[in-house]
């Protein structure tokens, strides 16, 4: 375990993940051109949700390779990378199951949603945040998926569209888990190691 703290917190392994999370980022919000192009101004910035997330992350990244803290980025970054790397992997998968196949983009999105959700938790130990951070994090994330799912804002997977209230709630249960986790990993620890 002290062999992966310190792997994390190498300077040249935080800069290729700080580039890999970076053009992710970027080619994140490439990949969701399409619905943006018909999606209402007031609702572009909740539409990207993967990229938005891993843009919280890389800002992190950047304080934390400088040895700063940002609390309210960090919150943000665990809750979403958690909560939208499940929610892409659950979705592929699905995909898989209805359709009986699934493209290499969507191995691809497994793959890289899977690390994007746990590279946010392996950096838990080294978040700042208190409760008011976490209720920040919390409030974008449920406001986020009332624009989804009560406004369809949704990223678009054309053959689980029978499955959006099963989906939407799934969803709404997820976000309540990643505010949780993230609230255990680092809130709750903190206080438990400060207690001992």
């Amino acid at each position: 375990m002290n062999y992966l703290r310190l792997i994390l917190k190498n300077r040249t392994f935080l800069i290729l993940l700080w580039m890999i999370n970076f053009f992710g980022t970027i080619y994140g919000y490439m990949w969701y051109e399409g619905q943006l192009a018909n999606t209402p101004a007031k609702f572009l910035i909740f539409v990207p949700d993967s990229p938005t997330a891993s843009l919280f992350f890389t800002i992190f990244l950047t304080f934390f390779i400088f040895g700063k803290n940002i609390p309210y980025i960090e919150a943000l970054a665990i809750v979403t990378l958690f909560k939208y790397g499940v929610w892409a992997v659950v979705m592929n998968l699905l995909m898989l199951l209805v359709n009986g196949s699934l493209s290499w983009a969507g191995y691809m999105l497994i793959a890289s949603h899977g690390a994007m959700a746990i590279q946010g938790l392996l950096y838990a130990p080294h978040y700042k945040i208190k409760i008011r951070h976490l209720v920040v994090a919390a409030v974008w994330t449920f406001h986020n998926d009332f624009i989804d799912y009560v406004y369809n804002m949704m990223p678009r997977y054309s053959s689980l569209d029978l499955y959006m209230n099963e989906i939407g709630y799934f969803t709404f249960w997820l976000s309540v888990f990643s505010v949780a986790l993230a609230y255990y990993l680092t809130i709750r620890s903190r206080n438990q190691i400060d207690l001992s």
